[in-house]
């Protein structure tokens, strides 16, 4: 596995932290050279000195994903610094304010949907119009991290839910448009477009997002066993495609159910 994403540039949102901190910690361990991108800049530090301390490299860039200037002006710096190497987007942020239909706050309500749902899907347009003119021959790469919140319903948890069902839909839409588009080449002919976007759908993780609500530690996974399924996505063949994964922990069987 190691050195398997060796040349390739990956921007990983929300890497300050929980899953985007792991998942920054294993595309390094793969070989890529990962941006860590999140507006908690020491933590994004603290991420930096991880990947490092591991023998990888990174970079840390301020990010505000609910920005359409900073998502811009990020893609365009790391298009620039990197040219065709940067290839790869995973996008991760993502924040929880529990609330239930008699006492949501709306000011919460937005600033879910906005960092869950409208942020990640402009932040890969805006990288998907960059990708569309790499040669022929290479591929770029983003991988979604949804929840399984997005297919389940619970109480209290209206914006994550709705945010994370309506980014499900939206990544679905986003893969049925990416593979029906025909890129066409200099002499007329058409390849197919130059880059795949495939899904996470995990269960709950042990991350610092969770402990509002107080479930058990065996119940929840470890970043890391998502994270390191979103390097397996990024390592599959370019001929292959995964829509949708769902992650779920493994329970021994004396765990209480």
């Amino acid at each position: 596995m190691a050195g398997e994403l060796k040349g390739r540039v990956a921007l990983v949102t929300g890497g300050a932290s929980g899953l985007g901190r792991a998942t920054c910690v294993s595309l390094a361990g793969a070989g890529a050279h990962v941006v860590v991108a999140d507006i908690d800049a020491d933590g994004s530090e603290r991420t930096r000195a991880l990947v490092a301390d591991a023998g990888g490299s990174a970079d840390v860039v301020a990010l505000d994903v609910t920005d359409d200037a900073s998502r811009r002006a990020v893609v365009g710096r790391l298009f620039e610094q990197h040219g065709d190497a940067f290839d790869v987007l995973v996008n991760v942020a993502g924040i929880d304010r529990p609330g239930y239909v008699t006492d949501i706050d709306l000011d919460d309500y937005r600033r879910v949907m906005a960092v869950n749902c409208e942020g990640p899907i402009f932040l890969t347009s805006e990288f998907v119009k960059r990708v569309q003119h790499l040669p022929e021959g290479r591929s770029a790469d983003v991988v979604h991290v949804v929840s399984l919140s997005a297919i389940t319903s619970g109480s209290g948890a209206i914006a994550y839910n709705g945010s994370k069902a309506g980014f499900l839909n939206a990544t679905r839409c986003i893969q049925r448009e990416l593979r029906e588009k025909a890129v066409k080449q200099e002499d007329g002919s058409e390849r197919p477009f130059p880059c795949r976007v495939q899904s996470v759908i995990p269960a709950a993780m042990d991350t610092p997002m969770m402990e509002q609500w107080g479930i058990p530690g065996h119940l929840m996974m470890p970043p890391s066993a998502v994270a390191d399924t979103v390097r397996t996505l990024l390592l599959l063949h370019p001929a292959a495609f995964v829509p949708e994964m769902q992650i779920v922990p493994r329970l021994e069987p004396d765990f209480p159910r």
